[in-house]
């Protein structure tokens, strides 16, 4: 008897043209599988895109080095039939009489047929709809099964312009498909249109009776104290029989080691007639005061694992179903004194920053390790929202699991944008795509998919563009609120009573969280569908703050410049790529940045902006050769990322409600809109918004210069101080102050003083600027925002010099080891001498809030993977340090030569593999890695904690080496 539940098939796959396979799919599974990957066969990449598998096979060029994608021939020249691919594959079963197995496939691109055993079956069309296979009768019950799918990319491709643009021709809209393929400013064509098995495959055994879509809702009251659980699922007879069940649900929390808490266990009895597929909704579960979810920064992000199982009389357990999921309420309106979008989690009102995504990867290697990797970071960067982009896709479970584990909001688009669908140059499709009937299946089947995500905040209708009115009309018709959770009254109250005669909330489609028809509507930009998201481009960093810089209460859109590290170009490009730009000199005194072809191809947005933004990278010197550009480029990233959240954050519910970056990172190698590359390497953006969107944060008005203190959180902040110090080129500090016994109250931003520094005295052309924000009680830092400042009209050429210095450093690591898992603590001592009539805060002891883990990485703790599905692992809330079984002994220290006295500037960590011979060009970086904070800076004497956590892989030794302004080659630190 096989074990009940899913296996994925996600190895072992070949694939080849469907042009030069001359067998049909009966012969494929029947008398002449493939027996390896010899030609045409390859091994293929599932799930994963026709092209991941040509690149895989290196049978291609890869599309993300250099010019490298000019050389694959794109499908509007090739023909469809090109990329029409066959995937094969094998696998086991063992079913008894009275079992069933279904084969699964969770997305396709586009159509496809399916053989097994030589029987055939015809999946429709449409990108993002789920497939279930009852493939019982055609399987051999206890041995080997031939599997071959025959996949066709979508049916309009369409073709690139010569001058490109937003989606090429915009044919890719007359399918229910991605949008971003056709190519778009900011990533080059996709040749294959993401044709493929791009997500999982699997095949799933049952019982006579099948779970389908449970759906899971929670509802509130006396102030939270009082919380029901609600649960509607469909139940399948799929036996000749009248089947009596037992019908289970049991809701648990982790807790330490495998030990697990069983908070309600319910069983109902269903009897379900032969054939049939009922709904059924459970009794409402009751729990007092149960642990809530939060987005990031706000508190924990509680999860509680909820299972549904059915027993069938005479057969026992037939199938079960698991989900992590988080009590929580969401709600939003238009708040009246800004205008802009308003969400409350729990009661609670959340000031958004967030960002855009696209997806992980334009290939669609989707992988839980990359999902893993970019949600951590974006909660790492104190984000507390994401917005999926209509142009991409409706992402996948394994990122809302993740979203769900790190906090992170999620605004899920559906697959509508302005510039494909009647609003682009030139104008096409302004009916949407051409079956609209598949395009409402794709979106009621992507809402079962996702609607138990606690992170799942909103469904919007399309990116600057409302779908079809009869589309708009549907979907707004299926994600109605249910009445319980809809606003009653214009200041944002929801309804306190569920009458007993109420439809159950988990029996609607998703009635528990809104739907907005467009990116641009209702609350959005200026609510009214105009083109007013943005601006795009290099902006002054003062002009953040100012009042007219965005008119408008919630900014959906607004991007900036995103240079990586040297090291991501010459891994990314050839030679003749690691050029830098020219710098055009013109006569209205601004520089023009000519990028070299590679760079413009690569989607490069300067650093100037002629007439209007002096190159702020010229602000810093000439830069010499590309290292010197893009260390550069890392100061310039950093302030603008700064300066943006800070500006925006310095208006709080004042002006603003929330504001979303275009765009957090890149689905390829591009070179604009990024906090981390494509091989997952941080900006000093990351860093600079990690810093401006600390939930509780000291800042400096560039525009009014005063010090302003924020507190995002709901309660208040008493007995604080703020430090302020101001530090020259030659070590000294001119300028020093203690603002003492100050409150901040909740939800508010307060304006403390005035900097006195610069307008007294001889101000120096550049200085430094230190605040910290901390507890009077026991000096502990709560905030801490180094900033490096120039005089009015000035610029910072003056630091070039300053990169001659040579300050004394301190570096004392201990190591925490378990397998090919680090975990490094480094303390940086900047070692030139204190001044010795200051009193400054020199340890830097951050505080840990009372609601957070402090750094545990939550997600370490991963959901077991098994062939009967997923367990959620023990101890989800256990510190990460636990889990490591060996750590070396005591504190290493290394320092590193100077006599020099100042601050020690923009310091860098990374981490490498270790190797004798290293070739010019070679990528030597271990990638990814997660740093509590870096490019950072200290003053004389200051300490700084930093933690480091990475794995490596097999076989390789780890190096960290640290660099900066002042410290040029890279000191090896461990």
């Amino acid at each position: 008897m096989s074990e009940m539940g899913k296996t994925v098939l996600d190895s072992g796959w070949l694939a080849a043209r469907s042009t030069e396979v001359e067998l049909t799919g009966t012969q494929l599974t029947t008398t002449n599988p493939p027996t390896g990957p010899t030609a045409p066969w390859m091994e293929a990449v599932v799930p994963g895109t026709v092209l991941a598998t040509l690149v895989k096979n290196k049978a291609v060029p890869d599309p993300f080095y250099g010019l490298e994608n000019e050389s694959i021939i794109d499908i509007a020249d090739s023909g469809r039939e090109y990329y029409t691919f066959w995937f094969f594959t094998t696998f086991q079963s063992k079913l008894l009489g009275t079992q069933h197995l279904d084969l699964n496939f969770r997305g396709i691109n586009y159509s496809a047929e399916v053989y097994i055993n030589g029987h055939k079956m015809v999946l429709p069309k449409g990108m993002f709809r789920r497939h279930s296979l009852d493939i019982t009768d055609v399987v051999n019950t206890n041995g080997k099964n031939l599997l071959a799918v025959l996949v066709h990319p979508p049916d309009h491709p369409g073709r690139i312009p010569p001058e490109g643009g937003q989606g090429g021709d915009h044919e890719i809209g007359k399918d229910v498909a991605t949008q971003y393929v056709e190519g778009w400013d900011w990533i080059a064509p996709v040749r294959d249109r993401n044709t493929g098995l791009w997500d999982e495959v699997s095949v799933y055994v049952t019982g006579p009776v099948k779970i389908i879509d449970p759906h899971l809702v929670s509802s509130f009251f006396d102030n939270y104290k009082r919380v029901y659980l609600h649960t509607t699922t469909e139940l399948e007879n799929r036996s000749s029989l009248v089947a009596e069940c037992s019908l289970n649900i049991q809701v648990a929390t982790g807790l330490e080691g495998n030990i697990c808490l069983v908070e309600h266990f319910q069983t109902q009895h269903v009897s379900i007639p032969p054939g049939a597929r009922i709904q059924y909704t459970f009794p409402q579960l009751f729990f007092y005061k149960p642990n809530l979810w939060w987005p990031n920064g706000m508190g924990k992000q509680s999860l509680y694992n909820v299972s549904v199982t059915v027993d069938v009389k005479g057969y026992g357990e037939s199938d079960s179903w698991n989900q992590l999921f988080g009590f929580r309420k969401i709600e939003s309106y238009i708040d009246s004194a800004t205008g802009g979008r308003l969400f409350k989690v729990n009661g609670q009102p959340i000031f958004i920053r967030g960002g855009n995504w696209i997806l992980s990867d334009c290939l669609l290697r989707l992988s839980r390790k990359r999902y893993k990797t970019d949600i951590k970071f974006h909660a790492d960067m104190n984000l507390n929202m994401i917005r999926c982009w209509g142009g991409g896709l409706a992402e996948r479970p394994e990122f809302y699991h993740y979203c769900d584990v790190y906090g992170l909001l999620v605004w899920q688009e559906f697959w509508i944008t302005g510039d494909v669908d009647g609003r682009g140059v030139p104008v096409s499709n302004p009916n949407g795509p051409l079956d609209h009937d598949l395009f409402m299946l794709c979106a009621r089947d992507t809402v079962k998919l996702l609607r138990n995500h606690p992170s799942l905040a909103l469904w919007v209708g399309g990116n600057e563009q409302f779908p079809p009115d009869d589309i708009n009309t549907a979907l707004k018709n299926d994600l109605k609120l249910h009445p319980y959770f809809e606003i009653v009254t214009g200041n944002g109250k929801s309804a306190e009573n569920l009458s007993p005669m109420s439809q159950d909330p988990s029996q609607y489609l998703d009635g528990t969280r809104i739907y907005i028809q467009g990116s641009m509507w209702d609350g959005f930009a200026n609510g009214k569908g105009d083109f007013t998201d943005g601006p795009y481009e290099i902006q002054n960093p003062e002009d953040f703050f100012k009042d007219d810089f965005y008119n408008y209460g919630f900014n959906p859109e607004v991007g900036s410049v995103g240079m990586p590290v040297a090291a991501t170009i010459r891994a990314t490009m050839p030679p003749e790529g690691w050029k830098m730009p020219l710098f055009k000199k013109l006569p209205n005194g601004y520089i023009e940045e000519v990028p070299n072809p590679t760079w413009e191809y690569h989607k490069y947005i300067p650093y100037s902006k002629p007439g209007k933004v002096h190159d702020q990278i010229e602000q810093y010197g000439t830069p010499k050769d590309l290292d010197d550009f893009c260390l550069k480029a890392q100061l310039v990233n950093y302030i603008q990322y700064r300066a943006l959240f800070e500006g925006w954050t310095s208006r709080m519910w004042s002006k603003y409600t929330g504001v979303l970056i275009w765009k957090n990172q890149n689905p390829w190698t591009g070179l604009r809109g990024q906090f981390y590359d494509h091989l997952l390497d941080q900006t000093a953006g990351f860093y600079g918004c990690r810093s401006a969107a600390e939930p509780i944060h000291v800042q400096l008005n560039l525009a009014t210069y005063f010090i302003e203190a924020v507190n995002t959180m709901s309660e208040e902040l008493t007995n604080v101080a703020i430090e302020a110090s101001v530090w020259d080129l030659e070590g000294t500090c001119p300028f020093y102050k203690v603002y003492d016994k100050l409150s901040l109250p909740p939800k508010k931003v307060i304006r403390i003083e005035e900097m006195e520094y610069p307008k007294a005295g001889n101000p120096k052309p550049v200085y430094f600027l230190l605040l910290k924000l901390y507890n009077m009680s026991d000096y502990g830092i709560i905030s801490r925002n180094f900033y490096w400042l120039h005089l009015s009209g000035g610029d910072y050429k003056l630091l070039e010099p300053y990169r001659m210095k040579k300050i004394p450093l301190k570096i004392t690591s201990k190591t925490f080891v378990m397998g090919s898992s680090y975990e490094i603590e480094m303390h940086v001592q900047n070692k030139s001498k204190k001044p010795d009539s200051k009193s400054l805060i020199y340890e830097s002891n951050f505080t840990t809030r009372s609601h957070c883990e402090g750094d545990f990485d939550m997600a370490s703790v991963e959901p077991e993977h098994s062939e009967t599905g997923e367990k959620q692992e023990a101890g989800l809330f256990k510190r990460l340090y636990k889990h490591f079984s060996r750590r070396t002994d005591g504190w290493n220290a290394i320092e590193t030569d100077g006599a020099d006295e100042g601050v020690a500037f923009f310091l860098h960590f990374s981490v490498h593999a270790s190797k004798k011979d290293h070739k010019e060009g070679e990528d030597t970086r271990i990638l990814p890695v997660h740093y509590s904070d870096n490019f950072f800076s200290l003053v004389p004497g200051e300490v700084m904690p930093i933690k480091i956590s990475f794995e490596v892989p097999p076989g390789v030794t780890p190096r960290v080496t640290l660099q900066g302004w002042n410290y040029h080659g890279g000191h090896t630190v461990f």
